[in-house]
């Protein structure tokens, strides 16, 4: 218990920040929502940011972690461009609209996990430190490529969904008026 105590107290608050808006996020992804394309790149950017962070230019003694970031990088950038998320757009407002799913939860807190761990283990376990930054930093380069090709995938389909509409000409240019 006082390990458990002595990593809380250690971990910065930004972390405890971060770990909110990403539940927050996530729980909000569970009911279908619209959004502009701007919000629903938010939470991609952050875990490219965080991902990009922990590269650490600088500040290690060998190569092997900057080798495991780029690695770990590339080896899931195809990923997140060949999984995106399914949506729609309302053609008049641009938003994106999306069912509810559980995956935007489970995905936070997954990789929130990953990266809190080895955090956490590169800080208490001098043994353990030199591993731990490595996986920490494939795990961050794994995060960060991933993101970045799902950012890829939804702005690719969200620009083919808006010029699909451009030239859908058997849509009536004006709508039908409502009684």
């Amino acid at each position: 218990m006082t390990m458990a105590y002595q990593v809380l107290i250690h971990t910065p608050l930004w972390v405890f920040a971060l770990l909110a808006y990403l539940v927050w996020q996530g729980i909000k992804a569970m009911q279908p929502r619209r959004s502009p394309l701007w919000r629903a790149l938010i939470v991609p950017i952050v875990f490219i940011v965080w991902g990009v962070s922990r590269i650490g230019f600088g500040h290690q003694d060998s190569a092997w972690p900057l080798a495991a970031w780029m690695a770990a990088a590339l080896a899931l950038l195809p990923l997140g461009v060949l999984t995106p998320r399914p949506f729609d757009v309302d053609h008049k407002t641009g938003e994106i609209i999306r069912l509810g799913s559980a995956f935007a939860l489970i995905r936070n807190l997954v990789v929130f996990s990953l990266q809190y761990a080895a955090g956490v283990i590169a800080a208490i376990d001098a043994g353990d430190r030199a591993v731990a930054i490595i996986v920490g930093r494939a795990i961050s380069g794994a995060t960060a490529g991933y993101f970045i090709g799902s950012m890829i995938a939804l702005l690719l389909a969200y620009r083919r969904k808006r010029t699909a509409d451009a030239y859908d000409f058997t849509a009536p240019a004006v709508s039908p008026p409502t009684m």
